[in-house]
């Protein structure tokens, strides 16, 4: 494993990728977390999965930050920090 830090992630987030969607969309809504995040597009609501890893590396910046209680509230064992 990497030394780096683990992404902090809040359902709701609204991220900007790397890499435009085909449909030119680049702004993706968080609506699932676990080992694979389900991503939005905010575009053209196509709905996809990546792996935690792989989204912390295309992550380029956050355009709007979730809300960390409805993120605690769905996942009781968990609890954000920011």
């Amino acid at each position: 494993m990497g030394t780096r830090p683990v992404l902090v992630l809040l359902l709701g987030d609204i991220v900007r990728l790397r890499r435009p969607h085909p449909c030119g969309g680049k702004e993706w809504q968080i609506d699932r977390l676990g080992a694979d995040v389900g991503l939005r597009c905010r575009t053209c609501r196509r709905h996809v999965l990546l792996e935690r890893r792989v989204l912390e590396n295309r992550i380029s910046e956050f355009v709007e930050r979730g809300d960390a209680e409805i993120t605690a509230a769905t996942s009781p064992g968990a609890t954000p920090d920011l």
